[in-house]
């Protein structure tokens, strides 16, 4: 029988592309537990109250954080959506995995997702959300890469509007009760359904219906991303259907809605948690928080009102750590113990991880590195030793490539293709406000050997300088 390059990839293990060390043999849990990846949408490192936010409410996510694992260095898989999703779905850095940038590239047959690989060991798999890897008609719908269920939106771009005229239901279409303006696209002038509360609710039902089986939820929450396409309209992209507790601050309304739209995500996390706790499956569930990449400055928010990035520069769109790093937060009551972790991970490291877990093979190419000896560590087994990756690697493209490694505490980012490469010490200067590159000249010529030889060849996302 012939063997399939996604049959080989699929059920095949060994060591990690260049950039990450070979994993430890890891013993899955005897009884397989639920898995539930809850992914924000622009959410920056300081919008928690766990990370350092004063103004914004997010009471459960605190008490998440509290009874669980916060990771103060996770890191999203680029700065913009669509390949910090490929990354997170695959185990693929933005060097190898295939889509790098926003443009509409689906995923390829050949590629194995996290949710493929939970499938095969016997879990059912959904997706609720934005998905942002491959639009109808095409080899990167979701239930052609792995989800048994999907409810959302395909496109990213249709994601912006939070009151569409329809939303996917596997591969068929679910009309809405809003209306759209016809003389501008993506901005509704009739409002009745929220997708967001849409996903909160399907969540719910999701959990409820596959309670009595290993189930892996991947809700990926649009919130707080801006309907960029409102913004431009109306001026205030930032849409809720109500300020809540906010409706009285004497702030501008986009700040409001932000802050809203957190808040209301935060209250929507609590309702799963407590359903979870309902239905008797709280302990036996593995319950993962983060955000696609840093926040934004669309919609007319503006990221310094709420110090959106905490102490690190950047947003989205930059490769510094304001763009890529991330809250990252981990609940298992009875297996992952409550602490504050350094351990550096990105989402490359999440479908190891989850495969770790789960007992499912892991495939041979993939860059990730299970963090499961660290979600699991107590006193007893804390001296397990956690794999580290020799270095962390990003590119994106988008008017030109920009390219960024961190490797141990230096990091170091090309803002283009010719441009001098920058480098920081972020153990003395989290906001990387210091070019030191100039006092380590050979680490500077370590690092530009490594930008050649991270990635490998992709036709839609060649290196090239900016565009001018």
């Amino acid at each position: 029988m012939q063997i399939t390059r996604r049959q080989w990839l699929r059920y095949s293990t060994g060591a990690a592309l260049a950039g990450a060390a070979s994993n430890t043999v890891f013993a899955a849990p005897a009884q397989k537990p639920n898995i539930i990846f809850i992914l924000a949408d622009d959410l920056g490192y300081g919008d928690l109250g766990c990370y350092g936010q004063e103004r914004i409410k997010t009471p459960n996510l605190d008490q998440m954080a509290k009874e669980g694992m916060r990771f103060t260095q996770c890191y999203a898989g680029s700065t913009v959506c669509a390949p910090s999703r490929c990354a997170l779905m695959t185990g693929l850095h933005t060097g190898h995995c295939w889509i790098r940038g926003n443009a509409r590239v689906p995923l390829r047959p050949e590629d194995v997702t996290v949710a493929e690989l939970l499938k095969g060991a016997g879990y059912t798999t959904g997706l609720i959300g934005k998905w942002g890897l491959g639009n109808e008609d095409t080899t990167g719908t979701p239930n052609k890469q792995g989800f048994d269920y999907f409810f959302g939106y395909l496109d990213q771009g249709h994601a912006h509007n939070y009151y569409p005229t329809y939303l996917w239901r596997n591969d068929e279409r679910v009309n809405l009760n809003n209306t759209e303006d016809p003389k501008k696209k993506g901005v509704a002038v009739e409002r009745k359904e929220y997708s967001h509360d849409l996903f909160a609710e399907e969540a719910l039902q999701f959990v409820e219906k596959n309670k009595s089986n290993p189930f892996f939820l991947y809700l990926a929450f649009t919130t707080p991303h801006a309907n960029n396409e409102g913004g431009n309209a109306t001026g205030d992209g930032m849409e809720v259907p109500d300020y809540g507790p906010y409706a009285n601050e004497n702030w501008p309304n986009p700040e409001k809605g932000r802050a809203a739209m957190i808040t209301r995500m935060d209250a929507d996390i609590g309702r799963l948690l407590v359903k979870l706790k309902e239905l008797n499956i709280d302990e036996n569930t593995l319950v993962i928080f983060s955000s696609d990449n840093g926040p934004h400055k669309e919609g007319n928010a503006d990221p310094e009102f709420f110090k959106d990035s905490g102490p690190l520069r950047g947003i989205k769109r930059d490769l510094y750590e304001g763009g890529i790093r991330v809250p990252g937060i981990a609940r298992w009551p009875g297996k992952i113990q409550p602490k504050v972790s350094y351990q550096t991970w990105a989402f490359w490291d999440v479908l190891p991880t989850l495969c770790d877990i789960a007992g499912a093979e892991k495939p041979k190419e993939m860059d990730g590195i299970s963090i499961a000896p660290t979600l699991l560590a107590t006193e007893r087994t804390s001296a397990i030793t956690q794999p580290q990756h020799d270095y962390f690697y990003w590119e994106f493209h988008e008017k030109g490539s920009k390219q960024a490694i961190r490797m141990g505490n230096l990091k170091a980012v090309r803002l283009a293709q010719g441009q001098p490469i920058e480098l920081y010490d972020l153990t003395a200067d989290i906001g990387e406000t210091k070019n030191i590159a100039s006092n380590h000249p050979n680490k500077v010529a370590q690092i530009e050997a490594i930008f050649a030889k991270a990635r490998t060849p992709n036709e839609h996302w060649p290196l090239k300088k900016a565009d001018t």
